[in-house]
């Protein structure tokens, strides 16, 4: 029997607020078991491309980046953000080491190639994550916190979105273990009903999935979150659920099933 581990991928707006962050890296701390940390940044670097002068654009809220922009991020996310919760973790007695998808080489990816005649810039597509080496690190005890970073192995530096970070990662650590991945956001769950916040759906099957995005139930950047859900199952994960940054390790969310 594989031994579990649960991947936790939390979103920008938790990490910026101190109270849901101390709380998240508690409730964290608490899990049993092996456990890696995926963490989110897109509205600190805002605020601090701001600070810097540096004007934010988005398409289809999602970020470009440019070189200006890349610093920013690469500033952001794999520093201010990512030692910040590390430090934290430590802390909490938490054997904690920050990762970018450059160290050690463990996700790398290429440029985004033109989208719709978009161009997102510094922007990585995953090509692999290295579950043999994120697994060396986890039996010696170590609890990776990843970046939203990668890097094209011809020494550039791609952001590259959290989700699909956290779905990378938790597949690659599929062939060793029992995974549960959890996508934390701003709500219980996904709702039936976005104004009533507890109509939580319990359960997602694919049929059902299309059925609620046909009906407009499910719209917007879940689709793409539960997308990656189902792309994580078909890859070996054993279990994905959706739930807000207070409700980890409770139980409680939408679990998506095949």
């Amino acid at each position: 029997m594989m031994e579990k581990i649960t991947v936790i991928k939390v979103g920008g707006a938790v990490v910026e607020d101190e109270a849901q962050l101390t709380q998240l890296l508690q409730d964290f701390s608490a899990i049993e078991g092996r456990k890696v940390l995926v963490h989110g940044g897109g509205r600190r670097a805002t605020k601090v491309a701001a600070q810097l002068g540096i004007e934010t654009q988005m398409v289809n809220g999602r970020r470009i980046t440019d070189a200006s922009m890349l610093e920013v991020v690469t500033m952001v996310y794999g520093g201010l953000v990512n030692k910040n919760v590390v430090a934290r973790l430590q802390a909490q007695g938490i054997d904690a080491l920050g990762l970018t998808g450059a160290d050690i080489d463990v996700i790398r990816s290429h440029k985004r190639p033109l989208k719709n005649g978009v161009d997102y810039g510094f922007v990585g597509d995953v090509d692999r994550a290295d579950g043999d080496k994120l697994h060396t690190l986890i039996e010696a005890g170590i609890v990776p916190v990843m970046a939203p970073l990668t890097h094209d192995g011809m020494g550039n530096i791609l952001n590259t979105n959290a989700d699909t970070i956290a779905g990378e990662t938790a597949k690659a650590l599929a062939k060793h273990y029992d995974v549960t991945l959890v996508f934390c956001f701003e709500k219980k769950g996904v709702l039936s009903n976005p104004d009533e916040d507890e109509s939580v759906i319990p359960t997602i099957t694919r049929a059902d999935f299309d059925r609620y995005v046909a009906d407009g139930t499910i719209s917007g950047g879940m689709i793409p979150k539960i997308e990656n859900a189902f792309n994580a199952i078909d890859a070996g994960v054993g279990r994905v659920v959706i739930t807000k940054a207070d409700s980890i390790g409770l139980n409680f969310g939408t679990v998506i099933v095949n």
